[in-house]
């Protein structure tokens, strides 16, 4: 399915009300609806298209996701292992858009003529999953070992005695203004259509099992701690041949050794001895893979900060590669021996040991005298 910007898709802007979008989406439905083009199968392509980005900006919480991260943090409509959705998904899902549009509101040749059987579908699997640096700076391809809810062999099903597989049943009632008709979801179905007819030994009242299933995730580069990816269709299966639910994978991050975090930037305390920083040196530092070589500029001072520019993480949205931030500690001994001692005894009055406040640190003292002064 389309990775396109779903703005693009239904052609209104970032800043549209969820009316707008409603209202944008409706009209390309109609537009590209099946009943209005058989056998077309590019206007098929567009309506589905069309579906996929109405999932993502007509559900709020997908929405303020994909604005931040994209198409892998909103799930459905970009990221996903079990293809997009399908015209009953669509149908499911965002059937009352149409209102009066097509009888019966639903696809023709999709939606059963007319009638108005629910498509179930499978409850969602939710995992979490860890992930090292390294495996968030490459981008990964995990297998994931589930127990999923499926059809149990054996498990048969049959149309509905009360609705004959209609999923509604009709009802005539006599008023003052003469006789009326209801139509109310089936009571016994739910509104599937179909009941077990024969259930698969060790299933459930609806003719599931539960069994372990081995699923193959491509984790994007770039994700970050807490983002959900939505799979569409590797959940639980539905009974009566309804659509299977969606696996949720939760990231979480396992903390580096020497490396930390910060959005797509990493940070390392390099710690180096006063000799180091007087006389310069050159330092090994680490990288999510591999190392670098960094020079130590003679009188560095502690806290000073170097920046390897690209050697952080990717932006999941593709958008360019973070930095990785050297944060230069000076380390003061604090065990030296006899000869150590008499060595820094002497340069102690040094006037190259003598420290040489910047003109920052001037104004800061200067300040300080000002307040005692008061």
């Amino acid at each position: 399915m389309s990775k396109r910007d779903p703005y693009e898709v239904l052609g209104v802007s970032r800043n549209a009300s969820a009316d707008e979008i409603k209202k944008a989406y409706r009209k390309l439905a109609i537009k590209y609806h099946p009943d209005k083009n058989p056998g077309n199968h590019a206007a098929e392509e567009h309506f589905k298209e069309a579906a996929n980005a109405y999932e993502i900006l007509g559900d709020p919480e997908k929405k303020a996701r994909y604005d931040r991260f994209g198409h892998a943090g909103a799930g459905g409509g970009g990221f996903h292992g079990g293809g997009g959705m399908n015209m009953e998904d669509i149908f499911s899902q965002f059937g009352d858009i149409f209102g009066g549009a097509f009888a019966g509101g639903g696809f023709g040749n999709f939606g059963g003529g007319g009638q108005q059987r629910r498509t179930v579908k499978g409850s969602n699997l939710r995992v979490r999953l860890k992930l090292t640096l390294a495996e968030i700076a490459e981008g990964v391809e995990k297998q994931l070992k589930l127990q999923k809810l499926v059809r149990g062999k054996g498990t048969e099903y049959s149309p509905c005695p009360t609705c004959k597989g209609a999923g509604q049943v009709h009802r005539v009632q006599s008023t003052f203004l003469g006789q009326m008709q209801t139509v109310t979801t089936c009571p016994t179905c739910g509104g599937m259509g179909q009941t077990v007819s024969k259930r698969a030994p060790g299933s459930d009242p609806n003719g599931l099992v539960r069994e372990e299933s081995v699923v193959t995730v491509k984790i994007p580069a770039g994700v970050e701690e807490g983002m959900q990816l939505n799979l569409s269709g590797l959940g639980n299966e539905a009974p009566a041949g309804g659509i299977p639910g969606d696996l949720l994978v939760v990231i979480e991050e396992e903390d580096h050794a020497e490396l930390k975090r910060d959005g797509n930037n990493l940070h390392y305390e390099a710690f180096i001895t006063m000799v180091d920083a007087a006389l310069g040196a050159s330092i090994e530092v680490p990288l999510v893979t591999g190392k670098a070589k960094v020079k130590i500029d003679p009188g560095t001072q502690c806290n000073h900060v170097l920046r390897l520019k690209n050697k952080g993480l990717p932006s999941v949205n593709r958008h360019g590669v973070g930095d990785l931030f050297v944060h230069v500690m000076v380390w003061t001994p604090t065990e030296l021996s006899k000869d150590e001692k008499k060595i820094f005894e002497k340069l102690r009055d040094s006037p190259g040991m003598q420290p040489k406040p910047t003109n920052k640190d001037k104004g800061f003292f200067e300040r300080v005298r000002e307040m005692f002064a008061n």
